[in-house]
């Protein structure tokens, strides 16, 4: 039984000294590195715990204003809904309507004339914009507008 213990004791100080640098030494911690995505049009999901507008909607800065400047010349109309938020933790642009038969890009405008390019993807019931969308069109996340949805 001796041997066994002092075998083990031996076999975990060899083991923490490859790991750590030695006894005594503290072990290494591995280097974490956050790389934003290279692809502008990538979004990436919101982090664990993010519990307001803000922390919810990873677009950045450049990808609100592609969006909102994307032009709709040449787009057909699809028709007129009435939105409401989308699930907050989907992120990018989209719309999830009834009048969208075949995912694509297009564009929702308020009738105020406040627009951006969304993702269309079909869906059924009532129309959700995402959250970035709402933000981009300056709506209160409370708002149920009614919007006009163009497909390119």
């Amino acid at each position: 039984m001796k041997k066994i213990l002092v075998l083990t004791g031996a076999m975990v100080g060899l083991a923490s000294c490859g790991a750590g640098g030695g006894f005594g030494a503290k072990p290494k911690t591995p280097e974490v590195q956050i790389v934003a995505p290279v692809d502008p049009t990538v979004v990436l999901p919101p982090p664990p715990g993010a519990n307001t507008a803000a922390s919810l909607d990873t677009t950045t800065a450049e990808q609100r204003a592609q969006a909102v400047a994307a032009p709709i010349a040449g787009a057909r109309e699809l028709g007129k809904t009435t939105v409401a938020l989308g699930s907050p933790t989907e992120p990018g642009f989209w719309l999830r309507s009834a009048l969208v038969a075949v995912a694509g890009k297009g564009k929702v405008v308020t009738a105020s004339g406040a627009s951006v390019a969304v993702e269309l993807r079909p869906g059924t019931g009532g129309a959700l914009l995402s959250l970035p969308a709402y933000r981009a069109l300056g709506l209160s996340l409370t708002d149920l507008p009614a919007v006009t949805v163009f497909a390119d």
